[in-house]
């Protein structure tokens, strides 16, 4: 490794470490302090985003547990360049948040099949009507809920004599570029003292914050919070259930330059071993390396969530050696060669922690003969799978069956139809083998 590659390591590690984290915390809360400024909590959502409205049911009662001033934006996400499959995504998010919504107890369209859209443009216009009303935040929440509940019966009168205007497009203009300025990109996030939190998975992180300052009203209840972590809690079986035997293959599609995926390898095989499920390793290409781009803002804040998760995950995670390239190109060919010698786990855990905290080069053959020894591979071997290119049609292989299964981004778990992207959904992949393993006979063991 180069000095400029070490002294890169060490900023990176530095900047999204934790002693990093600690240190900016206290310093917005001094100048908080100094300028005598409430405990100030941005929401940004949007109307067409369901994530957004499933955020949008917390956002009550953050403000009755805690003493902070809210301020809710309607927005609109960053543009195609932070959304790569825009069509995709809208239509895995829908499927996502109705299962989400189901396990968390929310009505998602309960009223209609589909939000109306047609009141979509008046709706919005409604909104930015009354931005200056005190009770605006009802207004957008309450908005939002009968949006994504269908209930268009209800849009109808809200929006009855709402005059045709550009008004409500002004208003996504504006809190667009008021997102952008913060330096984040998408809807469905809350910004808390320079720190983003996406989405209902992330605002655990928020409340922990908010709890270790002090801000919690005294006597308020948090029930409905904490509602969200018990939901979101993986349980296990404590022996393989009979029914399990049926199921088919439990398939996760991962890339080598994936922090995400290499936090979520240990839990997904322990779904697999817990439920006797066959796990198939499918690897793709990152990316970046498929013509995508990923702007520098949506980067800052994947790593720096990675580093947050890992943190609460208790996995190892920090000093990163980005193996874009060559060194992914490597993995590959030795993961091919690895899967042939049933090595393929301990390769890619080995290869994981490596990558993501402990620097490791692996374009170098030092670096991957690191990695190779302690997965017990023969060198002679890994340098001559190293030296083939039959690892790109498996790669290319993998990367289609993804796609064709509506997810384009890592890491992707599939189980027969049922399909779930992030690291932060193995929780809905272990509830859904417990609903196909649940012979009605009692308690699943």
């Amino acid at each position: 490794m180069s000095i400029r590659q070490a002294l890169r390591v060490k900023l990176i590690g530095v900047v999204i470490g934790e002693r990093m984290q600690r240190a900016r915390r206290w310093l917005a809360e001094k100048r908080r302090q100094i300028a005598a400024r409430p405990h100030t909590v941005s929401v940004f959502l949007e109307l067409d985003d369901p994530y957004s409205y499933l955020l949008s049911h917390y956002i009550p009662s953050l403000a009755e547990v805690y003493d902070i001033e809210l301020r809710l934006y309607l927005t609109q996400a960053c543009g195609d360049a932070f959304r790569p499959e825009p069509g995709m995504l809208a239509q895995y998010a829908e499927q996502d948040c109705a299962r989400l919504a189901r396990e968390l107890g929310i009505p998602f369209l309960d009223k209609g099949n589909a939000p109306p859209v047609e009141y979509r443009r008046a709706l919005i216009n409604t909104l930015a009507a009354c931005t200056d009303s005190a009770d605006y935040a009802g207004e957008l929440v309450g908005s939002l809920a009968l949006y994504w509940r269908g209930d268009a019966e209800a849009i109808a009168r809200r929006v009855s004599g709402a005059e045709k205007s550009d008004t409500g497009d002004k208003l996504l203009a504006q809190n667009q570029q008021r997102l952008q300025d913060m330096g984040y990109y998408d809807s469905a996030s809350v910004h808390y003292a320079g720190e983003w939190y996406r989405g209902v998975d992330r605002l655990g992180h928020l409340t922990d914050r908010l709890d270790a300052l002090g801000v919690r009203r005294e006597r308020a209840s948090s029930a409905v919070l904490a509602s969200i972590k018990q939901v979101m809690r993986v349980s296990l079986p404590v022996a393989v259930p009979g029914a399990a035997k049926e199921l088919p293959p439990l398939e996760l599609f991962v890339s080598f330059r994936s922090p995400f995926s290499y936090l979520v390898l240990n839990r997904v095989y322990a779904i697999a071993d817990s439920f006797g499920l066959e796990l198939r390793i499918r690897p793709v290409l990152p990316m970046l390396m498929r013509g995508m781009h990923v702007p520098r803002s949506k980067l800052m804040y994947l790593v720096t969530d990675a580093a947050r998760e890992a943190r609460r995950l208790e996995i190892p995670f920090g000093k990163i050696s980005d193996p874009i390239g060559k060194a992914t190109e490597r993995c590959l060919a030795v993961f091919f060669y690895a899967l042939g010698e049933k090595r393929e786990r301990d390769f890619l855990l080995n290869a994981g922690e490596a990558i993501w905290a402990n620097a490791v080069d692996v374009s170098t053959d030092r670096g991957m003969r690191k990695v190779t020894g302690r997965t017990g591979l023969f060198w002679p071997d890994v340098v001559n799978a190293m030296a083939g290119d039959d690892w790109r049609e498996h790669a290319e292989a993998n990367r289609q069956s993804m796609m064709d299964s509506g997810c384009w981004g890592v890491p992707t778990m599939r189980l027969g139809d049922f399909v779930v992207w992030g690291q932060d959904r193995d929780w809905l992949l272990a509830r859904h083998v417990e609903e196909l393993c649940d012979t009605g006979e009692g308690i699943l063991v």
